[in-house]
């Protein structure tokens, strides 16, 4: 029968069902061990201090062992520290020892080491009395009490930040008894003193808290929270058992146990019951004074669960819970629901009874919900022989539904194949359906990768149709991570295996493996592991930090990204001698062009230094001519400008010899007519130094400079013609046009005359303009009418369509004029 377990509390139904035959139960003698077990089926840690219970003393160290939920050994290490005081799970399964000195260590279920912190320095000097390890807002908080009565709370091992509660007057020794309660996000400590119970928190408030009692009390002996933290128990000298509200303002009921000592053990089943521990003999007490009796064959420990309670044993891991509702009135006797009548129905129907249509008759309303009854109490099952009838009813319920979604039927039907599957003994899990729904299946994935269990969490991903990128790829590269751990395998051999499996798999960083590998001492393998790395971006800056400075540069180079190439430059350039640096980039081309750049914008003496060691003459030559230009002091001028004349010597460079020996003959003119005649020409050009002494009318002393420059005929009219224009010395230039054969035509004349608004003095020079010119000269003095005619005469279209395109709105009796000028010469 389904009810043959469930034991009455009150109107509820409670039930004890074995989750493991443990496989420790030829060598551990649990009574021997202190006992701390995660929860959400979490592992179990025993510590063994023999110390304690030997007969005559002994100095040996205590040993720590770790199993699964099922008895399977994961680790064991001899503890080599302080005095533990404590110990317990954290949330994400981290191992913590709380010693007597405020010293907190933190190690993976494997017992590998991964961090230490201390809980302050006066619970260095004073020494720990008690400590609790609790659940806080923010994850795993650990709070401890001095031999000084003071306590220092943490909300996160993660982010250890450490606060001191208010102090609670008159309290000179150990509370009979404490605890951590979170409320509205915020820690507070509730502290027993005598009858006496005071809330503190870290912002020095200190309250008295005056619960509803209807006995005497001398101390509170005990304490417990519930795993949600809203009730609370408490345990008093006269052996009575209070259970409310945490925050102390509802009582529930109060329990007689009539036991004058208290219960090794005071913990919540779930948010429903109280249990007590007394030796062998397990005490439930609901929130309505009912109770139930279970004794044992040795002893237990009990682990808190959010729905229920588990019993760990020497020989058997049971979980106690309260049936759920949907259970009850299902398998209830006589019940009459949806859900009781559609199991009935499917039970008659693998039978070949005909009753099962009469069961589907009755229910034909509601068959929906006694659908979906089905689905959720199987997944409230254990047991995979009571999830099949349920899950068999519900599909035969469905067959009867036109419009019933299935979605909830498979998620459940996948939800049950992995519970189960993690459930199984080889892995050890015993989760429920619904501490599954408060953890998630992410969560759940990562605690398989943290037990090395990686083949399970994949095909769980798999199975789930997780995508890569948040399931296999990430379970993959966890499995590198460790496998880059494994010692006694070769290097090539690891990185081959690896690469093999990962291949090309998106979201995976060869990089991370890699660097994974450089933190656990094995720099070939990292190297190796780069190898398969596709971005260079990744490879680049790990490869530095191996030192492999070469490498990294010839990785930056190939990846064709600048900035990644001037990474490794610059870090080079910070960790060699300037020798070394400039030998190690020689032979790299684009490595040597990329900080030749660099330099010429932030270090040009490096730059000029990196060509002297190359005895890069030319570019050597070059850096001298353009320091000549920030030089202020014309003899310092003069000096690197010589250096560089030199440096074009070696280079065998003629021309740009003779061109620094002109700059320097070119200087000291220029020094010599600012002095003459007060007037800027330094740092000006040959051109623009003849231009200006053109237009300051000093004709004799340009014409000396062109001869000493050997300036060209050709372009030393237009420079003249342009400077005479633009100081409008019109006499200068009609004289200058009569003189010698120009080598430029009077166009260059009507041109400047023109440009500075002198159309008068451009008509001068029209006479004399070469006739393929003169239609545009025309045109420029504002003699298009003529310009046309001209054209005309010389019967150029092209000419008239430029005088037409010069043509502006006002013009449109000439326009008219020019295209019957161009018919004309079309009729030709």
């Amino acid at each position: 029968m389904a009810t043959a377990d469930w034991n009455p509390l009150g109107e509820v139904y409670y039930k004890k069902c074995e989750l493991y035959s443990m496989e420790w139960s030829e060598t551990v003698d649990i009574s021997k061990f202190e006992v701390s077990a995660a929860p959400y089926g979490g592992p179990i840690a025993l510590l063994k201090d023999e110390s304690k219970t030997a007969r005559v003393q002994v100095s040996t160290k205590p040993i720590v062992t770790v199993f699964t939920a099922a008895g399977k050994q994961l680790g064991q290490m001899r503890w080599n520290s302080g005095n533990i005081h404590k110990m317990g799970w954290s949330h994400t399964e981290d191992l913590l020892f709380v010693q007597d000195d405020g010293v907190v260590l933190v190690y993976d279920m494997f017992l590998n080491f991964k961090k230490t912190f201390g809980m302050g320095q006066e619970a260095k000097d004073v020494k720990v009395i008690d400590c609790k390890i609790f659940s806080s807002y923010q994850g795993t908080g650990i709070a401890v009490l001095t031999s000084t009565c003071r306590v220092f709370i943490i909300n996160s091992v993660d982010d250890p930040r450490i606060r001191r509660l208010a102090e609670v007057p008159g309290l000179s020794s150990a509370p009979s008894s404490w605890a951590v309660i979170n409320l509205d996000r915020q820690s507070r400590a509730l502290i027993a003193k005598g009858s006496e119970l005071c809330l503190i928190d870290h912002g020095g408030q200190y309250q008295v808290q005056t619960p509803d009692l209807s006995t005497d009390v001398t101390e509170f002996l005990a304490m417990s929270l519930s795993f949600n933290n809203r009730c609370l128990a408490m345990f008093t000298d006269k052996g009575v058992i209070w259970i409310g509200s945490s925050d102390l303002q509802k009582k529930y009921c109060e329990f007689n146990t009539k036991s004058p000592t208290p219960p090794q053990q005071l913990s919540w089943c779930g948010a429903g019951a109280v249990v007590g521990l007394w030796g062998n003999m397990m005490l439930v007490v609901g929130p309505d004074k009912d109770w139930i009796n279970f004794n044992f064959d040795c002893p237990v420990h009990l682990v808190e669960e959010e729905d229920g309670l588990r019993i760990i044993g020497k020989y058997q891991h049971e979980f106690l819970h309260k049936v759920p509702e949907v259970t009850e009135k299902i398998f209830k006797i006589g019940s009459m629901e949806p859900g009781a009548m559609l199991f009935e129905a499917s039970k008659e129907f693998y039978k070949g009874s005909q009753k099962a249509d009469e069961y589907i008759r009755i229910i034909k309303d509601k068959l929906e919900v006694a659908v979906s009854q089905c689905i959720e109490a199987a997944g409230h099952e254990i047991d995979p022989a009571k999830q099949k009838p349920l899950l068999r009813a519900a599909a035969f319920g469905k067959c009867f539904l036109t419009d019933y979604s299935p979605e909830a039927y498979v998620n459940m039907c996948q939800m049950l194949r992995v519970l189960n599957q993690v459930r199984h003994h080889v892995i050890g899990i015993p989760l429920t359906y619904s501490q599954l729904q408060h953890l998630s299946m992410p969560i759940l994935i990562d605690r398989l990768v943290l037990r090395k269990l990686f083949y399970h969490a994949v095909k769980i991903c798999q199975y789930l149709k997780i995508p890569d990128a948040e399931g296999a790829s990430r379970i993959l590269a966890h499995w590198a991570c460790y496998k880059v751990q494994q010692k006694s395998e070769n290097d090539e051999t690891i990185a081959r295996a690896i690469n093999q499996k990962l291949g090309d798999t998106p979201g995976i960083s060869y990089s991370e493996i890699a660097n994974h590998a450089l933190e656990e001492g094995r720099p070939d393998l990292a190297t190796r592991l780069l190898d398969f790395e596709p971005q260079a971006g990744q490879q680049v800056p790990l490869l530095m930090k191996m030192h492999k400075d070469s490498i990294a540069l010839s990785k930056a180079i190939e990846s064709g990204d600048t900035d990644l190439v001037y990474t490794v430059l610059l870090h080079l350039k910070e960790s060699m001698n300037q020798g070394e640096f400039f030998m190690a980039i020689r032979n790299m081309p684009v490595a040597y062009a990329l900080f030749i750049q660099y330099c010429r914008q932030q270090n040009r003496t490096l730059m000029e230094d990196l060509f002297y060691q190359e005895d890069n003459f030319q570019e050597e030559g070059t850096c001298k001519v353009i320091n000549s230009f920030g030089k202020e002091r014309m003899e310092d001028r003069v000096e690197e400008l010589k250096l560089a004349q030199s440096c074009f010597t070696k280079a065998k460079n003629e021309f740009a010899r003779v061109q620094t020996e002109d700059q320097i003959k070119l200087l000291k003119y220029q020094q010599r007519l600012e002095e003459e005649m007060n007037r800027p020409f330094l740092n000006l050009s040959l051109h623009e130094t003849i231009y200006r002494l053109t237009i300051g009318n000093n004709h004799k002393v340009a014409e000396q400079l062109r001869k000493e420059f050997k300036v060209p005929d050709r372009r030393f009219w237009w420079l003249k013609i342009q400077a005479l224009g633009e100081s409008g010395d019109w006499v200068e230039l009609e004289k200058f046009s009569k003189g010698k054969k120009a080598p430029v035509g009077m166009e260059a004349f009507v041109e400047v005359c023109s440009k500075h608004g002198n159309m008068k003095e451009a008509l001068k020079y029209l006479a004399k303009v070469s006739p393929e010119q003169k239609v545009k000269c025309l045109v420029k003095v504002g003699e298009r009418k003529k310009a046309a005619e001209t054209a005309f005469d010389n019967r150029s279209e092209e000419e008239l369509n430029y005088v037409l395109s010069k043509c502006g709105p006002n013009d449109k009796q000439l326009v008219d004029s020019i295209r019957s000028m161009k018919q004309q010469l079309g009729k030709r």
